[in-house]
């Protein structure tokens, strides 16, 4: 008898383990094994202890949170009552936990395999790289919907305020020039809007650095700036410079810069996720508002309203094109590039936009 009996012990007990109870720091060494549908723990016989040895613990195999199985370290067992079982016999307690029909969960699996993790990999890029395309256009579209203009124009003050620490200076344009265009732009606005011009704006002629050349911005809030240089440039061609003032009031129409802001500040807020760091988030936005270069889809949109105001106006698209080799001229071999004519989409691509609304006028 003895002779069956022995390989049915050594194939029902388990590794050995150390238990703590959740109550004493001081481990219980016990041997592991199942019963049915619970685990048992039987404390190890201690040959200088005195009388009769320790009952075994027993808990339902419900509530024993099974460990993963990792590379290195040992395992550990959480019990319900708050305790735990570690053991060292990473092997043994492996073998024994496999032959119960223990499987590691799926998700353990594919960390263990490279297949799994290069799966993990690309699946989690894929999500990343679907969350900037379109989740966060989406989300900052609702956010600057629920968001009251009045944010816009304090925001707009900032930046100008900004760009009037960092080199712009009063115009020099004389005001009854400044007066002209303003006249002139507001009647091509009104007939390009005959149902009522949908935001308020502001044109600012601004003495810029020499570095930023012939050049204008929309800020939130509506305040579009032109430099005099710009005004300089297209002295002799109004059709132009409205062109220009047309594309900058398509970015204010559309609160590109807002949107700008708000994708921006949703960017950093999932890359501060990432890594842990809020501190910078939204220190630099005012420097951002001046510098962003507009999406492709944000200069198409406000290439569009020149069109409009344009032909409105009584005037050619092809006056844009006139603008971009006047621009190109007085920049070349300089790095610097106007807002109007940013690089999104390429220049060439604005320019045949342009052309081809000319011909189809």
């Amino acid at each position: 008898m003895s002779a069956v009996a022995a390989p049915h012990v050594l194939m029902t007990l388990g590794p050995q383990a150390l238990l703590f109870d959740g109550r004493s720091t001081r481990a219980q060494p016990v041997r592991l094994h199942i019963d049915g549908d619970a685990l048992v723990a039987t404390p190890e016989a201690d040959p200088a202890a005195e009388g009769q040895a320790a009952p075994p613990h027993r808990w339902p195999l419900r509530d024993v949170r099974w460990p993963e199985r990792t590379r290195h370290g040992q395992r550990v067992m959480q019990l319900a009552d708050g305790a735990r079982l570690h053991c060292a016999q990473v092997s043994a307690f492996d073998a024994w936990a496999a032959a119960h029909g223990r499987r590691d969960p799926f998700v353990v699996r594919l960390q263990r395999s490279w297949r799994g993790v290069a799966v993990a990999l690309l699946l989690t890029l894929a999500v990343l790289a679907t969350t900037y395309r379109w989740g966060v256009p989406l989300a900052a579209q609702g956010l600057l919907t629920a968001m009251p203009p009045a944010v816009d124009a304090s925001v707009g003050e900032r930046a100008l305020q900004s760009l009037q620490d960092h080199g712009f200076k009063p115009s020099s344009v004389p005001a009854a020039r400044q007066a002209e265009l303003r006249q002139a732009f507001a009647e091509a606005l009104a007939r390009a809007h005959p149902e009522g011009v949908p935001l308020p704006w502001l044109l600012e002629f601004r003495a810029g650095a020499k570095a930023l050349g012939p050049n204008a911005m929309a800020l939130p809030g509506g305040t579009i700036v032109v430099t005099d240089a710009l005004v300089e440039l297209l002295a002799d061609r109004p059709d132009a410079l409205l062109g220009v003032l047309a594309h900058e009031w398509g970015h204010v129409r559309h609160r590109h810069g807002m949107q700008g802001l708000v994708r921006a500040t949703l960017v950093g807020a999932l890359a501060s996720l990432l890594v842990g760091d809020f501190s910078t988030l939204l220190a630099a936005a005012p420097v951002l508002l001046v510098q962003q270069s507009y999406s492709r889809d944000f200069e198409r949109e406000a290439d569009a309203e020149s069109v409009r105001v344009l032909r409105a106006a009584g005037h050619s698209p092809a006056a844009m094109v006139e603008f971009f080799e006047r621009v190109r001229k007085a920049t070349a071999g300089s790095d610097r590039s106007p807002v109007a004519l940013s690089s999104h989409p390429d220049d060439e691509e604005r320019v045949r936009y342009f052309e081809e609304a000319a011909r189809r006028r």
